[in-house]
């Protein structure tokens, strides 16, 4: 027999039990089955100590929606969650909490005790973001959860690293890097988000040492003229060609330097003459290596001016900045100041203004890297969902600069390279040395780590036991899609490619899955600094996991920013609650304990209309999972739900429940099978209360998450049959439309003519139509005769339809009403035209207000002219 549901659905009661019940049982957990075909995912493995953010919730409940469905349709579906030591984020929040808890820096402890606090840290924070991914109902494999510091990453760093340093391509030198001066380390070019910034162009004046004149450039950053040790001029402009090699006198500083002829000069800008600054620009260090120039550094690590700097020692970089112009034009070398909007470098995690400057770092030569890398992603051997964002992939790789991998952090990754102190030689190893292979000598670590990007870039295969080559690589790898936002494609796409196909010599995965931003409800980015962002684990509490994953997923795009309205989410929660009193109305009566279905023989009209649309969502659904259109599959769930399931079908049976014998058995059977196969498609999306519900209802096996996905079955085709009920279902709707017209109450009963040449078709709905549209006796007729002359009609497909007027309304009391109602209307109407003739209205009131007048009186006439035609007809 089947179960009783409670009368109201309670997420918070059965979602926990439910999810224990998965875990215990051992369901999310995959081995090796050369029987399946595997299906991988890896989770893009969220900072260790954060907090589950909306973004989160978005691209957990996106790649849980995949791996239940593969599940389902039987692939070995494994989803490998864990989390990223997040080097910089880590750090600041541990060095923040000892400055104010303690009163102390990390110098202050030393390094080692430092990271001591980190792990603490990790412990006591880590698993806050996994049990929040839980709360989720997330179906990944716990039992191979892992974290980018553990010793099977760690040990995949350290390979990786040597073997790249071995073939040439990682490499220590002095480059013009990206730093950070807030979080005092270097950052990758993809680290660097550019805004734009008003700012100004100081137009300063360089005197030629012979006293002959000057020449005069154009800067936003006055305060690197303290470093610069050349002028530029294309070798093409005649207006300066007589000047290059002449030597000018450096303004405030009377440090001599050349003027010098170089093609990157463009002569059309400003005034063609450059400052060359080799330590502070990336071109002008360029320029320097060309010109053999020296590179005079003038900022420490904390953007303030260095010795070198003479007066200006000390200064902030701004404070520097307003003193130096301050002097310039003072002593008569300022000429004029411009304002100028530009691009501004900034630190991706504190927001802070970055400086280019030069520094001892270690880089990956990323060109001969990325020519693979671009290959298979132009031979579709890697394919972007959606494909615009190869274009944006393929931009950055052909243009990709070396990358800058070394940080001046403690946490993270310590990069394997060891300096001899007597001889002085570099060691890079695998494992960790104490004197030097030259010499014996003693032995000094590299004090610097790698970018958490380094590690994360492994993450496909390092998950799975790489350098080792376990059955699990070789089984689970490559992995079938990655899901993942649009803003890290650089950061982390790019370079998952590259590591996979070189230290395996296949791509990490076949297709990439990419989604937006979820935005507030003014479409604007949620942050702390707005207030905006909306907690998911309160919105989960508040209206349960499967009201949260069911909105993310509605309406939602490949590559699309959503708004994340409430309302939405309680129109979900209202889904859930369709679902549940549909559910509890099928249960109360079912006593059939089989979920079969009956002989095609016995299938009536409308039993067969539902399981020719059914048959049709299992087929649509399915093709829009495999193209990862979640949004489109979700939104066609949705509508077979609530309109075709709960608003037709079940009232359509309702009927068949008063009578004993065949009809109703069959009404139980073909209620349980499109419900419960149905909660099956929706499984996926909303997990819990599709389990719920799916354990009550006649079944086999232990759960519905790991029972077969619906599939498009030939013999449950009964395209002839939907398209009759369909014709029934619309004259039924054109019935109770003309009565709402009419304010006729559902409780006032009339005669019902269909005049048709297709009688055996409503015939067939006979009892539809005294059941929902209220007939007291159905006429099917071929022709008018014996229809009352005041008959109302409604023209549907394949019929015309006549209701009497005197049995549907009191004649004269209706005539009065609709006066009335005219009356009101045209007030309305005259009002709102008013209003609109007064121009002290239309210039003064907002757009938005004279459009909704507009509006009204449109609504009214439309109204009204509805009026008019039913006193016509009364009359």
């Amino acid at each position: 027999m089947a179960k009783e549901l409670p009368k109201t659905y309670d997420p918070q009661t059965v979602e926990d039990r439910i999810y224990k019940t998965w875990v215990e049982k051992g369901y999310f957990h995959t081995e090796i089955d050369e029987n399946k075909k595997p299906f991988t995912i890896v989770i893009p493995p969220p900072n260790v100590t954060g907090q589950l953010h909306m973004g989160h919730a978005l691209d957990e409940t996106f790649q849980d929606i995949i791996i239940r469905t593969k599940r389902m349709q039987g692939y070995a579906a494994l989803w490998i969650p864990g989390t990223d030591h997040a080097g910089i984020a880590t750090q600041i929040k541990v060095e923040e909490n000892l400055r104010k808890e303690e009163h102390l820096t990390r110098y202050d402890l030393g390094r080692e005790k430092f990271l001591e606090r980190v792990w603490a840290w990790k412990e006591q924070y880590g698993n806050r973001i996994i049990n929040q991914i839980k709360k989720l109902g997330c179906s990944c494999d716990w039992d191979r959860e892992r974290f980018t510091m553990d010793e099977g990453c760690s040990k995949a760093v350290r390979e990786v690293f040597v073997n790249l340093y071995n073939k040439g391509l990682i490499y220590q030198g002095t480059r013009i890097i990206n730093w950070c001066p807030s979080c005092v380390t270097a950052l990758s070019d993809a680290e660097v988000e550019y805004v734009e910034q008003p700012g100004n162009f100081w137009h300063i004046k360089y005197p030629l040492k012979d006293g002959s004149g000057a020449v005069v450039i154009a800067t936003t950053r006055p305060e690197t003229l303290l470093g610069d040790t050349a002028v530029a001029v294309h070798p093409d402009d005649e207006r300066y060609k007589d000047l290059v090699g002449k030597t000018l006198v450096l303004p405030l500083v009377g440090r001599e330097i050349p003027i010098i002829a170089d093609e990157y000069v463009d002569r059309e800008f400003g005034t063609g003459c450059v400052k060359i600054t080799p330590a502070h620009d990336p071109n002008d260090f360029e320029v320097g290596k060309r010109h053999n120039l020296e590179e005079i550094r003038v900022l420490n690590d904390d953007a303030t001016i260095a010795k070198c700097g003479g007066k200006y020692a000390g200064m902030d970089r701004y404070e520097a900045r307003k003193a130096i112009v301050r002097d310039l034009e003072e002593q008569g070398f300022l000429v004029k100041v411009e304002e100028h909007t530009h691009n501004v470098g900034q630190c991706y995690r504190c927001g802070t203004t970055v400086e280019p400057i030069t520094s001892k770092q270690w880089f990956v030569k990323m060109e001969p890297l990325a020519k693979e890398a671009i290959r298979v992603v132009a031979d579709h051997e890697v394919e972007f969902i959606p494909d615009r964002f190869s274009k944006t992939y393929m931009h950055w790789m052909e243009n990709v600069k070396d990358w800058c991998i070394s940080r001046q952090l403690w946490w993270g990754h310590r990069i394997p390279a060891f300096y001899c102190e007597d001889c002085g030689e570099t060691i890079v190893s695998k494992e960790d040395i104490t004197v030097c292979p030259k010499c014996k000598g003693k032995v000094k670590q590299d004090e610097d780590v790698l970018d958490t990007w380094f590690s994360s870039a492994l993450w496909p295969f390092s998950t799975l036991g790489w350098p080792e080559k376990t059955a699990d690589l070789e089984y689970f790898y490559p992995t079938s899609v990655l899901v993942t936002g649009y803003d890290i494609i650089f950061f982390w796409v790019a370079r998952m490619i590259v590591s996979g196909l070189e230290h395996i010599g296949q791509p990490p995965f076949k297709h990439i899955y990419i989604h937006g931003l979820v935005r507030d409800s003014q479409g604007r980015k949620m942050s702390k600094s707005l207030g905006n962002g909306i907690d998911p684990l309160e919105i989960v509490d508040k209206y349960g996991a499967d009201a949260l994953r069911f909105t993310l997923a509605t309406g939602n795009s490949p590559g699309n920013d959503m708004r994340f309205y409430i309302e939405r989410v309680e129109a979900s929660r209202n889904f859930a609650n369709k679902i549940w009193n549909a559910s509890r109305f099928v249960l109360m009566n079912l006593d059939i304990e089989k979920n079969e279905l009956p002989a095609a023989d016995n299938l009536s009209l409308e039993d067969k209309w539902i399981l020719n649309r059914y048959n049709n969502l299992v087929k649509e659904v399915t093709e829009n999972l495999d193209k990862y259109e979640l949004g489109i599959a979700v939104s066609k769930l949705y509508d077979f739900i609530w309109d075709e399931f709960c608003d037709w079908y079940i009232e359509l049976v309702k009927p068949r429940f008063s009578i004993e014998g065949e009809k109703n058995v069959t009404a139980q059977q073909v209620l349980t099978y499109v419900l419960s196969n149905t909660l099956k498609l929706l499984h996926p999306f909303m997990p819990f209360i599709t389990e719920e519900i799916w354990q009550a209802l006649p079944h086999e096996g232990e759960s519905i998450m790991i029972s077969s996905f619906p599939v498009y079955d030939k013999n449950l085709e009964f395209a002839a049959a939907d398209a009759e009920m369909v014709v029934v279902m619309n004259a039924i709707k054109g019935i109770r439309n003309i009565r709402n017209e009419m304010n006729v109450p559902p409780s006032k009963r009339t005669k019902l003519y269909i005049v048709t040449d297709a009688a055996e078709i409503f015939e067939q709905g006979r009892v539809f139509f005294e059941k929902l549209a209220s007939a007291s006796e159905v006429i099917v007729k071929a022709d008018k005769n014996g229809i009352p002359e005041n008959a109302v009609s409604v023209v549907v497909d394949k019929a015309e339809l006549y209701l009497p007027v005197d049995e549907l309304v009191d004649k004269e009391k209706e005539i009065e009403r609709l006066s009335k109602e005219k009356t009101r209307l045209e007030g309305e109407i005259k009002r709102v035209e008013g209003k609109l003739s007064n121009k002290g209205f239309t210039d003064k009131a907002p757009a938005k207000v004279v459009e909704e007048e507009r509006a009204k009186g449109e609504k009214y006439k439309e109204m009204l002219d509805k009026v008019l035609k039913s006193l016509e007809a009364f009359r």
